[in-house]
């Protein structure tokens, strides 16, 4: 059984409602029987609850020192590509944004992965949108193969591929796969993504299945904040990682809780996630999903950041660049303009979003980061928090 035949059958309207406090006995003690994990996490995340913060806070802090101790595990996302057919409306990189696109070659990945490693980073994240013709699969295996030998820990955050397409990205390296469902709310999502492969819903919330199939040791999932209600969008993450866990069990799983940033397209959030909200969220996640590793990436301003470490955060992006070429330069020679797809000549400056003074490369980035700090700075909060900054926590001689 799929996670989509399981997710069609959850009681999310009465989960919704429990959540909210306000369902009537019978229906209550239905939910508490026949899913008590769900229902536990449901009123952890309700109104009631937040007026219960510091003691879900003390239990989140208690449980992941328990389970992480007191590490922190650094990542860093490097951009090959932001060329892509698909139009989400939400997305810097969506088809039709009139921005500036290039993909790096291989060569140029292997620069900016080395620029990250000098920084301390043995942990890599490869980000590209969604393009067939830029961004196939033998691309992205030749890139792997590339990394493979100069970075131990090398996970893809790419479009969705079959199991046969995935096994050689495992084959040739990559460890881990992180695929946001964006949001589980099936009208919302049909209204975010207007055009290419990423309309499919099903096919998107099944990519984990294929990608454990395939032998990826490390599975990522999660909503983006911001299209839906966040209870709502909460609750099916939480059931998505419940059937995960059970179905997927030789993986490590992790939880993003990524909120929406300002970014080209200059969509507005359609619903509100509050600063308090989030610390109610991660504390609710810890206490149902003690196991879990949560991901707070530089969307997040640094003070929310350093309060969220103690309280159940494992694995922290930093001195991130959403934009191909951000951390050398690479590939400034290749950008070209597109508009709705299309390549344009490029003008002085046309069409770029939000220039930064500080950008390597005039690649759009994805969105705007809340976090600037470098990647040492970061490393140093966390050791002055009472922290270990975990650079490297994998290699491959481990299993081979």
């Amino acid at each position: 059984m799929s996670f989509v035949a399981e997710f069609d059958a959850l009681p999310l309207a009465g989960l919704s409602q429990l959540s909210m406090t306000a369902v009537p006995v019978s229906v209550r003690e239905s939910l508490l029987k026949s899913i008590p994990e769900l229902a536990d996490f449901a009123r952890l995340i309700s109104p009631a609850a937040a007026n219960l913060l510091e003691p879900i806070c003390q239990r989140s802090q208690a449980l992941t020192r328990q389970r992480f101790g007191k590490t922190i595990r650094l990542f860093a996302p490097l951009y090959l590509s932001n060329e892509c057919i698909n139009n989400c409306q939400y997305c810097g990189f969506s088809r039709d944004n009139a921005i500036l696109r290039v993909t790096l070659s291989v060569e140029e990945v292997l620069r900016e992965a080395r620029a990250l490693k000098a920084q301390g980073f043995r942990n890599l994240l490869l980000v590209a949108g969604e393009h067939p013709k830029f961004v196939s699969n033998g691309y992205l295996a030749e890139c792997v193969r590339a990394l493979h030998t100069e970075v131990p820990g090398v996970s893809l955050e790419v479009g969705p591929m079959e199991t046969t397409e995935y096994r050689s990205l495992v084959e040739a390296g990559a460890e881990g796969l992180v695929v946001y469902q964006e949001s589980y709310d099936r009208e919302t999502y049909a209204a975010m993504h207007t055009a290419g492969p990423k309309r499919n819903f099903n096919w998107r919330l099944e990519t984990p299945e294929r990608a454990y199939a395939a032998g990826f040791r490390r599975l990522g999932i999660g909503a983006l904040f911001g299209l839906s209600d966040w209870r709502r969008e909460a609750l099916a993450v939480a059931a998505h990682a419940e059937f995960l866990l059970r179905h997927c069990w030789k993986a490590q799983l992790t939880i993003s809780l990524p909120r929406l940033r300002p970014c080209a397209g200059e969509f507005a959030p359609l619903t509100q996630m509050s600063d308090r909200d989030l610390v109610q969220l991660v504390g609710a996640f810890r206490c149902c999903f003690p196991d879990v590793g949560l991901v707070l990436s530089t969307r997040e301003p640094a003070t929310l950041r350093d309060g969220l470490i103690p309280l159940g955060v494992t694995l922290i992006s930093a001195g991130s660049h959403t934009e191909p070429g951000g951390y050398t330069g690479a590939g400034k020679e290749n950008i070209h303009r597109t508009e709705r797809g299309r390549i344009v000549d490029l003008a002085a400056n046309a069409g770029e979003w939000a220039p930064v003074v500080s950008r390597a490369t005039n690649a759009t980035g994805q969105f705007e980061i809340a976090d600037e700090r470098s990647p040492l700075e970061v490393a140093e909060q966390i050791r002055r928090l009472g922290y270990e900054p975990v650079w490297k926590d994998w290699d491959a001689a481990l299993s081979a």
